[in-house]
């Protein structure tokens, strides 16, 4: 028997899947009798699917295209060769619009807003202001900024040029960087002096000077005063000088496949990979994930928290495809109070809230309750991912921020740019689970022996192309890099590297990286359940498990644990977690050490480095097993390297 469902879709939901659906019977004679019949359409007849989007959106292109997909292979899918078309045109289209373009806010900035006509006017001049420096179709841009205005009009500039964007935040060092920005060899650099985090302003004015010198490639350098309005470096032009420029917005199209922007992976395991996406692939993915899978109309305000280094970025920012209105926030979502976000989100009318999974569980944690304190009238969707929430997650956002909200956990990655699994706007909402996989997405678990699976854990495979994934990695000429990430487990299939369930009604539970997967005498064991008991412990605020395998056969399973500011790890907080997850789990769950420990490693978007740390723990030196542009707190990663070399530590 299927458990109750948390939410159940009214009429009012999935607007746009119903025109969609409407659309399709009245040009295509095609009909459909639900999300599920519509989905199983959409992952076998991929032309007709994927060639019904490009008209139903009406996608505008300078060039047709001479079919949908040339070749149905995974990898080197070709798709709407001929066709050329621009992102930057389509973000820009609903420029007459009487709404506002952008919303911002900071924590030292009140709410404003940019309008259309500004933001269109800003693009033309920056994108000007590019060519007249000297950038061409293809050329690189590297943006050191913070989720400001300022980074989307730089963006869509140089999405209007063709030249090729790629930006991470601005807490990244000098070596962090110039680690993602250096193979690119980009021409020109924008950076902001500084950003602010957790009411302390964080002047980065020398590391730009460090990044200008350590990317040889520049010709030109750009700042943006965000924290001082005076601010200057030596040698770099201040962004108003681009703003100066009077010129009409030109926008030049290019191929389907041209690179639109380059995006690094969070590598978990190992340095990040450079992963280039095209302009066609993204418009019409996006324009899919935020109109038929997230529900998002024009004038919908769409807030999602997360720094320019993490792909919810760029998904942020691909609201505009939708004529909606992104609302960029830089700062601490929990400063000056744990529900920050929340209030922001009723002065700004937000009607799509969304966060990593920890945001939830730490409000969860926290006994917060914003749905009594601030009005959330206008919220209809409140998304999660980088990490599974857990079914107590589910249940906090139900009770303590709206009771009739749909909850919509994704699952994906950078290197499609989009989710694999989660929203679905026609489908009810269960505790822990992600409503299905999204329309052209061909989501399948397979066993060790690669047949398909229901009901019981595999990996997560997809098994047909979508436009979105990478053109390739950058720097990776014969797709080697590329091959062996995604298709050395099973040939013609993607293996990206989850493991996940699916549930006989067509739902999905994702248990975490198979990369990062327990397995204890025998028994495969997901990180997440341990973590969702664990983190329930009165005092517990994170936590992180391996499992190492051992020289002649041995298997060690060390907990590491984040203490309330100042507890400290005794034999009776032991005791209790080992109790916890003996009652709750099993006896097998139970950990062989608990060691407490100042922080969690995580990437920039909240995902723990699981795999990182059990590599040091077998040996590896940190600088090897993630790249430096990759924990966000390179001193936490550092702390396990100094444990695991302490004297018998691994004996």
């Amino acid at each position: 028997m299927a458990p109750a469902p948390l939410w159940t879709p009214s009429a009012e939901h999935g607007r746009g899947f119903a025109r969609w659906l409407e659309w399709l019977a009245r040009e295509r004679g095609l009909v459909f009798s639900g999300y599920r019949d519509a989905w199983e359409w959409s992952t076998t007849e991929l032309e007709a699917f994927w060639g019904s989007l490009w008209d139903f959106f009406g996608v505008e292109a300078a060039r047709p295209y001479e079919r949908v997909l040339a070749e149905r292979t995974m990898p080197g899918a070709r798709w709407y060769p001929g066709a050329e078309l621009s992102y930057a045109a389509h973000a820009l289209r609903h420029a007459d619009a009487d709404r506002p373009a952008l919303l911002f806010a900071s924590e030292t900035r009140p709410l404003a807003a940019v309008g259309w006509a500004e933001l269109r006017a800003q693009v033309a001049a920056v994108a000007a202001a590019l060519r007249g420096m000297g950038v061409e179709r293809g050329d690189r841009v590297a943006a050191f900024l913070p989720n400001l205005p300022e980074a989307v009009v730089a963006f869509l500039a140089c999405a209007a040029v063709g030249a090729v964007w790629s930006s991470c935040s601005p807490d990244f060092g000098v070596e962090g960087a110039a680690a993602r920005f250096g193979p690119l060899a980009p021409k020109v650099l924008i950076a902001a002096d500084g950003y602010v985090h957790a009411g302390k302003a964080h002047d980065r004015r020398g590391v730009v000077a460090g990044l200008r010198e350590a990317l040889p490639t520049l010709a030109h350098a750009v700042l943006v005063p965000y924290l001082d309005p005076a601010a200057h470096v030596a040698g770099i032009r201040p962004w108003v000088e681009l703003l100066e420029w009077d010129a009409p917005l030109r926008i030049d199209p290019v191929p389907f496949d041209h690179p639109l922007w380059i995006l690094h992976s969070s590598g978990t395991t190992g340095a990040p990979k450079a992963v280039v996406h095209g302009h066609g692939g993204i418009v019409l993915e996006h324009l899919k994930a935020l109109v038929l899978q997230q529900d998002v109309r024009p004038g919908d305000r769409v807030l999602w928290h997360t720094t320019t280094g993490w792909m919810m970025w760029n998904r942020l920012v691909g609201a505009l495809l939708a004529g909606a209105t992104p609302v960029l926030y830089d700062g601490s979502p929990v400063h000056p109070e744990p529900d920050a976000l929340w209030r922001l989100a009723e002065e700004a009318g937000v009607t799509h809230f969304g966060a990593g999974a920890g945001f939830y569980l730490a409000g969860l944690r926290a006994g917060l309750r914003p749905g009594e304190r601030f009005g959330l009238a206008a919220l209809r969707a409140v998304g999660s991912t980088g990490s599974p929430l857990p079914p107590e997650g589910f249940r906090w956002v139900y009770e303590a921020v709206k009771a009739d909200v749909w909850l919509a956990s994704s699952s994906g990655g950078t290197e499609v740019a989009t989710a694999f699994l989660g929203a679905c706007p026609t489908l009810p909402v269960h505790a822990g689970e992600l409503q299905g996989p999204w329309l052209g997405v061909r989501a399948q678990a397979f066993d060790d022996a690669g047949h398909p699976v229901v009901g019981r854990e595999g990996e997560l495979v997809i098994t047909e192309p979508m436009p979105s994934m990478p053109l390739r990695f950058w720097n990776d000429p014969d797709g080697a890099r590329y091959r062996e990430s995604y298709f050395g487990d099973f040939p013609g299939a993607w293996r990206h590297g989850d493991r996940v369930t699916f549930t006989g009604r067509g739902s999905a539970v994702v248990h975490g990286r198979s990369d990062a997967a327990l397995n204890r005498h025998g028994v495969r064991l997901g990180t997440g359940e341990i973590y969702a008991v664990v983190e329930a412990v009165p005092g517990v605020v994170d936590s992180l498990v391996v499992g190492v395998e051992r020289p002649g056969g041995g298997y060690w399973m060390p907990l590491f644990v984040v203490l309330r500011e100042g507890m400290e790890l005794d034999d009776a907080l032991r005791d209790r977690i080992r109790q916890r997850l003996r009652s709750a789990l099993s006896p097998r769950h139970v950990p062989d050490e608990i060691v407490q420990v100042p922080a969690v490693p995580r990437t920039p978007n909240g995902k723990k480095l699981e795999v990182p740390v059990k590599r040091i723990l077998l040996g590896a030196p940190a600088a090897e097993v993630a790249g430096p542009a990759s924990p966000a707190d390179p001193d936490a990663l550092r702390w396990f390297a100094e444990w695991a070399q302490a004297p018998t530590r691994l004996a």
